[in-house]
């Protein structure tokens, strides 16, 4: 994966600089690799590629809270505004136990219909990320039954201009069908299941053409004995150009492996080519 990761590098001073999309339209980048939210993957692809470019994005995201930290670094490739491959390496500190999870998540999505601001009806995407758990002896010590498993999503976006008192809003709604606790960091499968359909939703307001506010929720499942909740964020998004972004949120990850109490803050910073 890391040479993958290396040839989509290599390849980007070739495809430089596309932006012919709406500055933020594409979204940011979500810690499993997708474009989107941070939490949830949305229906657009990441960068600013229209159907005649190619575009590269790189990102890095780090979320802390009461007990664990979470790191996630990747790259995406927009292939002419229809197909986005995506790579992200994660590292999951479990500081009660002082040890760190480790896995590699590699996605793809396809957009089916639409465009987000021009089409009627909300553009459309189809996605799978194919997870691999390098560290599963947590994992299995917790009933896990599975070190690697694909989610696969469908998700719809639309940006509806001056909607709400002269400001765009946008919206997604995404449904997930995942065998993985808390992400695949405690791997697929257990005890109490082995998969579901879940919902995932997300809403902005762009206060102007640099800056967004918003909320993501993700339901997700309880395969494990012990418990695992929905997640929630609320995200302020900075896009002082179409190079570069910038996020700040508020995560409410309720109970992680029985360990409650785990709020805290996520900063992510992408750059696109």
């Amino acid at each position: 994966m890391k040479r993958l990761l290396s040839t989509w590098l290599l390849c980007m001073p070739c495809v430089c600089f596309a932006n012919g999309k709406i500055l933020a339209t594409p979204g940011v980048s979500q810690v499993e690799g997708a474009g989107g939210g941070g939490i949830v993957p949305w229906a657009q692809l990441a960068g600013y590629a229209t159907e005649d470019e190619i575009a590269g994005s790189v990102f890095c995201s780090t979320a802390q809270v009461q007990d664990f930290r979470l790191k996630s670094c990747g790259a995406q490739i927009n292939f002419y505004d229809r197909i986005e491959v995506s790579y992200a390496k994660q590292d999951f500190d479990v500081e009660p136990l002082s040890l760190t999870l480790s896995q590699e998540v590699v996605g793809m999505k396809l957009r089916l219909y639409g465009d987000l601001v021009y089409s009627d009806w909300p553009q459309l995407s189809l996605g799978v990320q194919h997870k691999m758990l390098e560290t599963p002896d947590i994992a299995f010590a917790l009933g896990a039954k599975e070190d690697k498993g694909t989610d696969v999503y469908l998700a719809a976006s639309k940006l509806h201009l001056g909607a709400i008192a002269g400001y765009n809003f946008l919206w997604n709604a995404t449904l997930r069908y995942s065998s993985a606790n808390e992400m695949g960091l405690l791997g697929y499968g257990g005890t109490e299941g082995n998969g579901a359909l879940h919902p995932e939703l997300s809403a902005a307001i762009l206060l102007n053409k640099h800056f967004a506010i918003g909320t993501e929720y993700r339901v997700k499942s309880e395969n494990l004995a012990v418990k695992e909740s929905n997640w929630h964020d609320v995200f302020v998004a900075w896009f002082p150009n179409k190079h570069f972004n910038m996020t700040v949120a508020y995560l409410d990850l309720g109970t992680i492996a029985n360990i409650d109490g785990q709020h805290g803050w996520y900063v992510s910073m992408s750059g696109q080519f």
